[in-house]
């Protein structure tokens, strides 16, 4: 699972020029799924995130997590993380997991992160072209892999 953690100040999807989810300060999570993906790789991608110390602190120091700046949630699949691009110009996708793997392993990643955090989940739509908003803060963004568990 590789995943790509933005903080924003606010996130939103929109399909077909409907809004589907938003969110104010927090976390957008891109997440891509593989076929060796785990229940493993999901609950240490789901402690990782929920632990990130990447909110500042009364003293403008990165020292807390989402939990504890109570920032909110964004999740969007994103297939194109597991692109490879070492032969030609044209990304490959063959190491992403296919649909019939990856939505039942988005969807269970989505209710691990809000049964830890408790923090009430936004998604997107799995498979859907979206258009997704946001502005992020800092910048802060943080690629985070379970299977090299960095």
């Amino acid at each position: 699972m590789r995943t790509v953690i933005q903080r924003v100040k606010e996130a939103s999807v929109f399909i077909d020029g409907t809004r589907k989810a938003a969110i104010g300060a927090g976390l957008l999570i891109l997440a891509g799924f593989e076929p060796s993906d785990s229940g493993e790789d999901l609950d240490w991608m789901v402690r990782k995130i929920t632990n990130l110390r990447i909110f500042d602190d009364s003293r403008g120091v990165m020292n807390l997590s989402v939990m504890q700046a109570r920032g909110q949630l964004l999740v969007v699949s994103q297939f194109t993380l597991h692109a490879s691009t070492r032969k030609g110009n044209r990304p490959s996708y063959i190491k992403a997991a296919v649909p019939e793997i990856a939505v039942p392993l988005y969807e269970s990643f989505c209710m691990r992160l809000e049964d830890l955090s408790g923090i009430d989940v936004q998604t997107g739509v799995f498979g859907a072209t979206m258009e997704v908003k946001l502005t992020n803060d800092g910048p802060v963004t943080i690629i985070i892999d379970s299977k090299n568990k960095e």
